[in-house]
């Protein structure tokens, strides 16, 4: 699972020449023309996506770039280092790269603040060894739909992810969904927004006779805030947390190699430099 995560804010600056002097002198300088390219590098105290860490309890760092065309059109890389995926989760199989491909339109079509968002989200794990018995590759495609908004200060988005295939390594889990909401406030003080957010991951399909929801869906929800020090460089930390608990066995549902909770409340810190 992933945190494509990982939006750096940016910032544009711009001057005004009060001097009429100046004015009559001198031309005015044209702004520059804002790159259609944009590409991100960050480091994780603890990769979560989605409230459940990706990284087992580790650092990560991560990296990306993004298109995005004047007629609302983008597409985007993102990839970040991992340790779900491996030998206690998929056998002989295991991964440590996530590499997210992802594709849209976003268009404002209920008003200028208010962006509406249509695209597809295939996360990818490069694997060594082979899948055997009920072993799932953790391959998956979303499509979503998301609805920005921004009322002043406050910005952020409703969104739903729909899995037409199987989900993260769970057996027949297409049609597993994740609605999820965002709330930024900026606070307008020394570079400082608060973030919220909370979701819902609704995994589908059973598993052992036993239903994949009762053992994989989860609620999880965040709190943070953000610094930014311009020139594209940021600093969040934030408060995460799940009800994700344990099974019938006492085993958490999700576990690391060393079985420790991977859905655990914890505190992470985010550095991200956009470029």
């Amino acid at each position: 699972m992933k945190t494509i995560q990982k939006t750096a804010i940016a910032l544009a600056a711009s001057g005004l020449f009060a001097t009429a002097a100046f004015a009559q002198t001198a031309p005015a300088a044209e702004a520059p023309e804002v790159s259609p390219v944009t590409a991100n590098v960050s480091l994780v105290s603890d990769y979560r996506y989605r409230g459940v860490s990706q990284s087992s309890l580790k650092p990560a760092i991560q990296g990306g770039f993004d298109y995005a065309h004047e007629s609302g059109f983008y597409v985007g890389n993102s990839n970040s280092s991992i340790g779900w995926v491996n030998n206690i989760n998929f056998g002989s199989v295991a991964s440590s790269v996530e590499m997210d491909f992802y594709a849209g339109l976003k268009k404002g079509l209920i008003g200028e603040d208010f962006a509406s968002d249509l695209g597809v989200l295939q996360y990818y794990y490069p694997t060594t060894g082979n899948f055997t018995g009920t072993n799932v590759n953790p391959n998956t495609t979303e499509i979503y739909a998301a609805q920005n908004y921004t009322f002043g200060p406050v910005t952020g988005f409703l969104k739903l992810s729909y899995a037409v295939t199987n989900t993260f390594g769970n057996q027949n889990s297409s049609g597993s969904y994740y609605p999820d909401l965002t709330v930024n406030y900026d606070t307008g003080i020394w570079g400082l927004g608060v973030n919220a957010h909370v979701g819902y991951q609704y995994i589908a399909g059973t598993v052992a006779g036993t239903s994949n929801s009762s053992l994989y869906s989860y609620t999880d929800w965040k709190l943070g805030v953000t610094k930014n020090f311009g020139g594209g460089l940021s600093l969040a930390a934030a408060y995460i947390g799940t009800n994700a608990g344990k099974n019938s066995s006492g085993t958490y549902n999700y576990v690391s190699p060393t079985g420790k909770n991977l859905a655990g409340s914890t505190g992470v810190l985010t550095l991200t430099k956009t470029f």
